[in-house]
């Protein structure tokens, strides 16, 4: 009985990749209650928030510390993959948990150092006085060089797989399993369904390209209109020359192709130079010939 709870209380070395899933996880939850906490003020007056704008977000990330990280040692991304902070500082290799110093520290690492930055960044944006000018750049050089000490440590990080964040490094904490994890198993039906689609998407995209969607409509248009019995005698030039065949609408213009329809000529001259190919929609017939429609023909069939 000893023996298994003692290995219930061992640690379990946590995967680089769902350390890094669980980093993703918390920014993805950041953004996403900070989303639904800017969504209430919509019915306020615009730039109601953007004054205090770092105070409240340090008061959300201190929530959301109070209820992961205080309360659980974990957070939010790492409790559902099964992961929690250990005190690395502690001298056995069973699962100890997180000091009160280690969880305080953690608030003024993380969310402190973030409330700084941006407060910073907005006292000091628009100062021209030379003291000012000093303190930024100052603040400026220790942001860089932080910037760089977390890339250090990130190399590192992908060397050994421990220590995701500066943070952690600093404070001696380590992302071990809550659980010992059983096998993975591994599916590829995602994969080959996003192989297949993606393969389909590419055959559509050198496919369209070299079919001719105008001339297509064309003939479907056409087929209709036969199954329909549109075409019948009154099919006829003067029956016609009150509707162009293509726009539907009275033809500007009227011109004839050589068949017995007519079509606005900027309707057909632009058609034509689209697809050389073109044909009457109605009949069938190729371009012969662009002809204005006779004059006596239109006074016919204006009377």
């Amino acid at each position: 009985m000893a023996s298994i709870i003692g290995n219930e209380k061992s640690v379990n070395p946590v995967l680089r990749i769902s350390q890094l899933d669980a980093l993703e996880l918390n920014k993805a939850l950041e953004q996403l209650v900070w989303s639904q906490f800017t969504s209430c003020f919509r019915g306020f007056k615009p730039g109601v928030l953007a004054q205090f704008e770092p105070e409240v977000k340090a008061f959300l990330w201190l929530v959301l510390w109070r209820f992961t990280i205080y309360s659980k040692n974990a957070t939010v991304g790492q409790a559902i993959l099964n992961i929690q902070y250990k005190n690395n500082l502690s001298q056995t290799e069973k699962y100890q948990p997180l000091s009160k110093h280690q969880k305080l520290w953690y608030l003024i690492l993380t969310v402190g150092g973030r409330w700084l930055e941006e407060r910073c960044y907005d006292l000091f944006s628009n100062r021209q006085v030379q003291s000012f000018c000093k303190i930024k750049s100052c603040i400026n050089f220790g942001a860089g060089l932080l910037k760089l000490c977390g890339l250090l440590n990130f190399l590192i990080f992908l060397q050994k797989g421990t220590f995701a964040t500066l943070t952690e490094r600093i404070l001696g904490i380590r992302s071990v399993f809550c659980k010992p994890q059983s096998v993975r198993q591994i599916g590829f039906e995602y994969m080959n369904r996003e192989l297949l689609w993606h393969g389909f998407a590419e055959f559509l995209i050198y496919l369209l390209p070299l079919i001719n969607v105008q001339k297509l409509k064309l003939k479907i248009s056409s087929c209709c209109s036969h199954i329909a019995g549109l075409s019948n005698s009154k099919n006829t030039l003067t029956a016609h020359c009150k509707e162009c065949s293509l726009c539907g609408e009275w033809p500007t213009m009227p011109h004839t192709i050589g068949c017995s329809h007519v079509f606005c000529y900027y309707c057909i001259k632009s058609n034509y130079l689209f697809d050389m190919y073109f044909t009457c929609p109605k009949c069938g017939s190729e371009v012969q010939s662009l002809q204005p429609l006779k004059y006596k023909v239109e006074m016919i069939e204006l009377h």
